[in-house]
């Protein structure tokens, strides 16, 4: 049965805290200690950090994540990924570089991410990468895969099924509202599996069912899909 993958956005981005650690506490932790506060980013460590996982593990949304909280402290970093295709100078005023999806880059992206890196230990600022495999197995000119996996490494775990479920359960029963067995089956099975879509979803089920005035069915999700 194909699933449907919806175009939805986050309204707010990604945060630290509305990710769903399941497997993936330690990591979650570290980048917590990493981002620190305002008043003392100045100790965040230089050591560099790389996460890698498969899709929907939830890697870009810790990247967007601590973007975002740096951007709340008042920092600016440096962002790359494989849709950058003149990716700038390195910055001396970055509080941080970002790379997204290193096992996507080209000659040229891989050319600026090491640049960028060599700057980025010079001037004792952090680096975080995320990719789909370990720093051994990523496609890469050598001198970038190697740093890549100079410092801290975690591997990010996609939730299991139960995980999932009880994931929706919860943000669920936190809204007031029930989701029976078989509306979550359905959004399962009919629409992406990855977390972050799912939350997406209930979301415009909840507020459909208000705008409506009607209960969580099945009819409701097939009529919202419809007037969408």
């Amino acid at each position: 049965m194909k699933q449907i993958a919806l175009d939805i956005g986050l309204a707010t981005g990604p945060t630290l805290k509305s990710f769903f650690v399941g497997p993936n506490e330690a990591a979650l932790r570290h980048l917590e200690l990493w981002v620190g506060e305002k008043s003392n980013s100045v100790t965040r460590s230089p050591v560099p950090t790389y996460l890698w996982g498969g899709e929907g593990s939830g890697k870009t949304h810790l990247l967007k994540a601590v973007q975002e909280a740096l951007r709340e402290q008042g920092a600016t970093v440096g962002w790359l990924d494989a849709t950058v295709q003149e990716p700038p100078e390195f910055n001396e005023g970055w509080a941080a570089v970002l790379m997204d999806d290193v096992h996507l880059y080209t000659a040229v992206q891989q050319h600026a991410a090491f640049n960028w890196f060599v700057n980025a230990q010079t001037q004792q600022i952090g680096v975080l990468g995320v990719g789909a495999l370990p720093p051994a197995d990523l496609k890469l000119r050598d001198d970038l895969r190697t740093r890549l996996g100079w410092g801290h490494v975690f591997q990010l775990h996609v939730l299991s099924e139960p995980e999932r479920r009880a994931v929706l359960r919860q943000a669920a029963d936190a809204r007031g509202v029930f989701l029976s067995d078989e509306v979550m089956d359905y959004m399962l099975t009919r629409f992406s599996r990855d977390l972050g879509s799912l939350m997406e979803l209930l979301d415009l089920i909840d507020g459909y069912a208000l705008q409506t005035k009607r209960g969580i069915t099945i009819p409701l999700i097939k009529s919202m899909m419809e007037d969408s």
